[in-house]
């Protein structure tokens, strides 16, 4: 495996600037590997902790940018040191005469690096560390991100009976190689629970849960895999995941916040995922698809990725100021979601870390600085005829009751109101770009042109110099970064944390992979297997190590706290999303229909208009009433200023900017939303009149409920206490609480029913609402 020591890798360059008085650039890395005894492979980089423009920390006259020392780069590393020509900071094979080992193993205060004044100090295995790297040549590295991925085959196991696939290999052999072991499977229906969720954000059905309890076939586990990556909410699953990438929100943000139709691209992403399109089109179409040859209305609705930003829509701001906002969002977005660097660091000077430059995010920053700006609310709303050529170089698109029953029946249009959508369109003539001084929109520095970094991947000169070229460049072969941040979020998705844990930062301060060869083997096989995003999905979920229990053996525990070898399932609460999806459909509520406008369900009165600008058309929220009450969490209203209250409670993104993995904390909060929260009140009532209706015992009753809640059969145990607790209820509820209790929400209420037979059995039906498990991915 690669580790990465963060104390070394910090304090070793902090050691040299301090001592040196010189800073470091960003232009390279040192990479010492070593074999130790217990047979795990290390990895170590150093990383500096300055950049070239030290006027940043030091001010631009500083005589730091004079320093003679520079350790980040190879060819000055090994040069003879200025204060003293017969001294080397490193000499390769002998640490004993190379300054850098003297210092940091020196006794002596006025000389030992860092300096006792800094607090820091580094271990006896740092220091070992260093001199096992200067002893076997001190050679430099490129980071391993930079490097294109390598293919490994899968390893050989002692187990031979645990793999079901590659991934395995790559799993266990790590497990063995430090005295791990992996859990236990699951059992079918914690299996089935787990896969359900993770692959249709849904809760199984009870037909489900009996078919897959019942079937002894041993292809019974795959059969279900296939059957719930063709279901329709399967793309909505995905989609949860990417309206956070792309920052999808149904409001413009900023201070009026107003209204936007950007609904229409969140229901190309679902059809997308659900046409299982391939990533490489699935990422050119949204990056580029005007820029298609002959592109059709959908791929230019795509590029509705493009213009989920914020927009501003105050009087008496600068346009242009705006516009760089907007522009540089997209660049970022890139930086975060495909290549997984931390790109806008680079905006103001360069990377302080990374070897990217100031000059390369402007000249990335190009590629998006060519479109018409215009703003969507304010634009014409007229008919869009004729050739694509007359709509692809427009800011937006209008999609008529035609398109939605055509090329875009995807788009569930149900009315017969114009849908002005924000897309992408080129200008005529090209922008000239600059390098912003320290990111000010109109502090014009050096002239730059469409490029990509170096230090990742030079652009091939047979590329066109706009977006369309951006994205040949992602998924050029070469690309070390495209295929492998990718697999990695998708891994992240299913197994609770990524092989890289820091999925938008596969640069130097991020962590190091957890399974290199495991990360390569994957991104070479999913290109190689044109980036097909199902299969990629099942290979995943198919392994023995996704089938793993959440069962903790406390010796693994502590040898494993993070899990960070999947010796077990993770286990979390359930995105804010499919925990609405649960109680809806397990209470019968679900509105199954795909697509659409958002909805605005039950939410506590007077947010928006607590904390909204007058003129916002977004000033009141008014609740939706009848079908739009019940759909999935996916559909939710998101408006930027005022997120809706129970999603976010729920660690769900306020869709702000671009995020590609979302917290999962555990808060009193989350628990009175399960308590009080209309929706589950409303689930828990329409439960309990309907098993009322039922011709069956109230264990069965209970049973029941508690199969569709917690998607397996009780303990005897489990039954007993949910028993006593009716009986304790049909005792002491007074009707004039079993009145309201059995009128809240706006689902229709059978007047005949026995109001406190509904009230009683509700509350324990709510009982179950608010078990853990009931939220829990397990």
């Amino acid at each position: 495996m690669i580790k990465l020591f963060s104390t070394i890798r910090t304090v070793f360059f902090m050691m040299f600037s301090l001592y040196f008085a010189g800073c470091t650039s960003n232009e390279g890395e040192i990479g010492i590997s070593e074999k130790f005894p217990d047979k795990v492979s290390y990895n170590f980089h150093i990383r500096p902790i300055l950049s070239d423009n030290c006027y940043a920390c030091h001010g631009p006259d500083s005589d730091a940018r004079e320093a003679g020392l520079r350790l980040d780069i190879e060819s000055e590393a090994f040069k003879a040191l200025s204060e003293n020509p017969g001294a080397f900071a490193l000499v390769p094979g002998k640490p004993h005469q190379s300054e850098v080992f003297l210092r940091v193993n020196s006794s002596d205060e006025s000389q030992v690096m860092p300096p006792p004044e800094s607090n820091l100090k580094l271990t006896n295995r740092e220091i070992e560390l260093i001199k096992t790297w200067i002893k076997d040549g001190a050679v430099y590295e490129k980071h391993w991100a930079f490097q294109a991925p390598q293919y490994i085959a899968a390893p050989e196991v002692e187990d031979k009976n645990w793999p079901v696939n590659e991934i395995d290999h790559f799993i266990l052999k790590q497990q063995e190689d430090i005295g791990l072991h992996p859990n236990q499977p699951a059992s079918k229906e914690n299996m089935l629970k787990r896969l359900s969720f993770d692959l249709t954000g849904l809760p199984p059905n009870l037909d489900l849960m009996d078919r897959f309890s019942e079937n002894d076939n041993p292809e019974a586990y795959e059969e279900m895999v296939d059957y719930l990556l063709s279901q329709p909410s399967y793309g909505e699953r995905m989609a949860v995941y990417w309206m956070d990438v792309s920052r999808y929100a149904d409001s413009y943000g900023y201070q009026l916040d107003n209204f936007r139709t950007q609904w229409p691209w969140r229901d190309w992403v679902i059809h997308a995922f659900n046409e299982n399109l391939s990533f490489e089109d699935f990422i050119t179409w949204q990056l580029a698809g005007d820029l298609l040859e002959n592109p059709t209305k959908e791929q230019i609705l795509a590029t509705g990725f493009n213009r989920n930003h914020k927009i501003t829509e105050e009087g008496a701001v600068d346009e242009e100021e705006y516009r760089i906002t907007y522009v540089t969002d997209r660049t970022n977005t890139v930086g975060k979601a495909l290549i997984g660097i931390t790109f806008e660091c680079a905006a103001c000077h360069d990377h302080k870390f990374d070897p990217i430059s100031q000059k390369d995010y402007y000249e990335m920053f190009s590629f998006f600085n060519n479109i018409d700006e215009l703003r969507t609310s304010t634009a014409p709303i007229d008919p869009l005829v004729g050739t694509p050529e007359s709509y692809a170089k427009k800011p937006y698109i209008e999609i008529t009751d035609e398109d939605a029953e055509g090329i875009l029946s995807f788009v569930n249009k149900q009315d017969t109101s114009k849908l002005i959508v924000s897309v992408m369109g080129e200008l005529d003539t090209m922008r000239n770009n600059y390098v912003l001084e320290r990111g000010v929109f109109n502090a014009y520095g050096t002239e730059v042109f469409p490029e990509t970094p170096e230090s990742i991947l030079n652009f091939d000169p047979s590329y066109p110099k706009n977006r369309l070229g951006l994205a040949k460049w992602l998924f050029d072969e070469r690309n070390p970064l495209t295929a492998r941040v990718f697999v990695n979020k998708i891994w992240k998705e299913f197994f609770g944390r990524g092989i890289v844990n820091t999925t938008s930062d596969f640069g130097m301060q991020g962590e190091l992979p957890s399974h290199p060869e495991l990360l390569d083997w994957l991104a070479i096989d999913f290109m190689e297997n044109g980036w097909d995003i199902k299969r990629l999905i099942k290979q995943m979920v198919m392994s023995a190590t996704y089938r793993q229990s959440v069962a903790i053996d406390e010796k693994e525990r502590q040898k494993d706290p993070e899990n960070r070898y999947y010796t077990r399932a993770s286990r979390h609460h359930l995105k804010a999303e499919f925990i609405r999806n649960m109680v809806l459909a397990s209470s019968g509520l679900l509105v199954p229909e795909i697509g659409g406008r958002s909805v605005k369900p039950y939410q506590p009165d007077g947010l928006w208009e607590a904390a909204t600008a007058g003129g916002s058309t977004l000033a009141e929220y008014t609740q939706d009433h009848g079908d739009n009450l019940y759909r999935r969490g996916l559909y939710t209203f998101v408006k930027r200023t005022v997120p809706p209250p129970s999603m976010l409670i729920f660690d769900a993104s306020n869709r702000d900017q671009c995020e590609t993995e979302r917290s999962y904390t555990n808060t009193p909060l989350q628990a009175l939303v399960m308590l009080n929260d209309p929706t589950v009140l409303e689930a828990s009532r329409v439960v309990a009149a309907r098993l009322l209706s039922e011709n069956s015992t109230q264990t069965e009753k209970i049973t029941k409920a508690f199969r569709l809640i917690l998607c397996r059969k009780p303990k005897p145990k489990e039954v007993e206490l949910l028993l006593n607790y009716l009986k304790d209820k049909l005792e002491s509820i007074a009707m004039e609480d079993a009145e309201a209790l059995a009128s809240i929400g706006e689902y229709p209420v059978d007047e005949n029913a026995d109001k406190v037979a509904v009230a009683a059995l509700m509350q324990v039906i709510s009982t179950m609402y608010n078990m853990e498990e009931a939220i829990t991915r397990s």
